[in-house]
């Protein structure tokens, strides 16, 4: 028998969740801030609003009941008394808060009339020796102390392999940066670490970004040497048929972005090319013209989109305008989902592997090993960055047995700023839609308080009678998905109350396909006045007759999940609306993130300006999206403010690729590890 695998602790398995696995990992896990506890000030030299350490004796100790417990402490350092007050609390602290200990406390001082006081402060007995470098605080997740934290690094920087890879020695070396970033001294200025402008920050950002430009340019010399089938636009086929039955003219930046494609199929080596635009701006249809030059050259389409309702739209929409013109050449568009009966599959992937079904959608179905191509020769995915890039690769794969690969163009109405998308996207074409169709209704957008929850049912009302259709948005916070199915279900009853006559239906992820499919079903022939939903709704869905969207908990989501959601209204005629219902809970008010995404999407509705924002808010590595997605995070550099350091990382990336590829792979490696495989995604 093999030997077992030792079990992991609750603390390795969220070192693991923060993407902390090699020595190095934990070495280049630097401090999110520091605190000083070098020193200990008097209480009598405070003011209001500072953050100090103290040394004090506990005078007084007394649990305070009511509704909310707390734990107040009085301490006196000789100077001055302090109350420290715990709203939550454990019998241990209390026992280290016995009147008579001596402890070492941290926090923000706040003054008052009763005196100075310290909420939910930190503390450890006083043991009268203070430490000589100003203590790391790190990003951290739940079940990973900043004590064990602390300790992990320390192991990994002291193990890890910090040898040189520069090709040119550097006024700091990669250990000297290190060492300095995790334990500064007292004196080194706060302002220069934390707003990484000192020499040790500069020496990490430059080595992050020449690892992501090494990554990105050795990815795309890897793809200029593949091999993709060539597709000539040609007349008088499904491609002009298609233009000639549109009910509608493309846009100006439809038909730049149009062009832009055919030229990429054109040609013999791989398109790999992002299509951006804003929620409504018309992507579908430019891929409905790039899938109709791929099958009017005689080879297979593959659309792949994140969720069975998003997918069976695009079913929906390329079928009304394609299956026509594919059946007069004795083709049609085959359907892959989750939920399809085992007769009904065989069928499909009996098509696709003939030949006969010239354009292939559905969600992840299509990348399974049983679907087998006869011509792939075109892929396009929706909402590329919902999909891990092995799924990518995946899809990539079903035309390797030829010794080529399929052209790739990936769809997204998350626009990418044009610097994130120099650096980020080096070795992908972007096509961008900066035009909408005319026609789209403005939607005005209104940030309200939870306490005005019943004016805006009231307002549903209105909507309802004037025969429109609502959307009602809860947050699905994956941890807990049981409680947020909670939430959408009770929301669901209580409109269902206050509405009476009303059809209110209810979607969220628990539920079937089928149950999906058929709810959805009745809110878009317009049988129901009110959906409940997770955010199963976020992409694609698109029901003109909906005017009203209602946003629970609006502070909890990110811009531009905000901004897709938003997308679902204004798509016919009648004035549409947005509000945003936010909560601020136990706090006075709302944090100053949640308040800056809330006053973002009240004061525009352009994509491109809210991506915008969303980078200023974020910053690059989370504004990119998911870890697993593969993408060279940005950990510590910023693309504007380091323009400088990002040409440096241009300008070498080429020469060391060339010069020193030992080097330029130890790099990548040490800053990527497995993720640099992604990047030929």
């Amino acid at each position: 028998m093999p030997a077992e695998r030792p079990r992991e602790s609750p603390a390795q398995r969220a070192l693991h969740k923060l993407g902390l696995r090699r020595p190095i990992d934990l070495a280049l896990h630097l401090p999110l801030r520091y605190e000083d506890e070098t020193r200990i000030v008097r209480l009598a030299d405070t003011h209001d609003g500072d953050t100090v350490q103290i040394a004090a004796a506990v005078v007084g100790s007394e649990i305070r009941p009511g509704p909310r417990r707390q734990l107040l402490v009085t301490v006196d350092d000789g100077t001055d008394r302090c109350l420290l007050r715990f709203f939550s609390f454990y019998p241990s602290h209390q026992k280290s808060l016995a009147p008579g200990a001596r402890i070492r406390v941290r926090g923000e001082v706040r003054g008052g009339f009763a005196g100075r006081q310290m909420l939910h402060p930190q503390f450890r007995p006083d043991t009268g020796e203070l430490p000589t470098a100003l203590t790391p605080v790190y990003p951290t997740t739940a079940g990973l102390p900043q004590s064990y934290l602390r300790k992990a690094v320390l192991a990994g920087l002291a193990r890890a392999d910090l040898s040189e890879t520069l090709p040119t020695p550097q006024a700091w070396s990669l250990r000297a940066a290190l060492d300095f970033l995790h334990h500064p001294a007292p004196e080194v200025s706060l302002a220069a670490l934390e707003d990484r402008s000192h020499p040790a920050w500069q020496r990490l950002k430059a080595e992050e970004l020449l690892a992501q430009q090494l990554s990105q340019l050795a990815a795309k010399r890897e793809r200029d040497g593949l091999r993709a089938p060539r597709l000539p636009a040609t007349a008088g086929g499904v491609r002009d048929g298609l233009l000639a039955a549109l009910p509608f003219a493309l846009t100006g930046a439809q038909q730049r972005v149009v062009a832009e494609i055919a030229a990429d199929l054109g040609r013999p080596q791989p398109m790999h090319r992002l299509l951006q635009g804003d929620v409504g701006s018309g992507k579908t249809v430019v891929a409905a013209l790039a899938a109709a030059v791929c099958m009017d050259a005689g080879w297979q389409c593959a659309l792949m989109a994140p969720t069975e309702i998003l997918a069976e739209q695009h079913f929906r929409k390329l079928a009304d305008w394609l299956a026509p013109l594919l059946a007069a050449r004795g083709r049609g568009i085959a359907w892959l989902g989750g939920g399809q009966k085992k007769k009904d599959r065989e069928a499909q992937l009996a098509r696709i592997a003939s030949g006969e079904a010239a354009l292939v959608v559905g969600t992840h179905a299509v990348i399974q090993d049983r679907v087998q191509f006869q011509r792939l020769a075109l892929a396009v995915i929706d909402e590329q960055h919902r999909f891990g890039v092995a799924q990518r690769l995946a899809l990539r794969a079903k035309l390797a047995h030829a010794g080529q690969e399929p052209h790739l163009l990936m769809m997204s109405a998350t626009p990418i700023p044009r610097t994130l998308a120099m650096s980020y996207y080096a070795d992908l074409d972007v096509s961008t839609i900066d035009e909408l169709p005319p026609g789209r209704t403005p939607v005005v957008t209104r940030v309200v308080h939870e306490g005005r929850r019943d004016e805006v049912v009231a307002r549903i009302g209105e909507q309802l009678r004037e025969g429109r259709q609502v959307y009602w948005v809860c947050p699905l916070i994956e941890e807990s998905e049981a409680i947020d199915l909670v939430n959408a279900t009770a929301t669901h009853a209580e409109l269902s109350d206050a509405l009476p006559g009303v059809l209110v239906g209810l979607l969220h992820a628990r539920m079937l396909p089928a149950e999906k499919k058929a709810v959805m079903a009745l809110f878009t022939e317009g049988l129901m006045g009110v959906l409940v939903s997770t955010t199963v709704i976020e992409v694609g869905v698109d029901v003109p007759n909906a005017s009203l969207m209602v946003i629970e908990h609006a502070e909890r989501f990110g811009l531009s999940q905000l901004h897709q959601l938003r997308g679902r209204v204004g798509r016919g005629a009648a004035a549409s609306a947005c509000v945003l219902l936010y909560s601020t809970g136990d706090a006075p008010r709302l944090g100053e993130t949640a308040r800056a995404r809330l006053k973002a999407m009240a004061e525009t509705t352009d994509g491109f300006e809210i991506a915008r924002r969303d980078l200023e808010i974020r910053g690059p590595g989370e504004f990119l999206g998911e870890r697993q997605s593969g993408a060279p995070l940005l950990r510590f550099a910023d693309l504007e403010e380091d323009a400088d350091l990002l040409a440096w990382a241009r300008e070498l990336a080429p020469r060391m690729l060339d010069e020193h590829p030992l080097l330029a792979q130890r790099h990548v490696q040490r800053w990527l590890g497995g993720k640099a495989e992604f990047l030929k995604a």
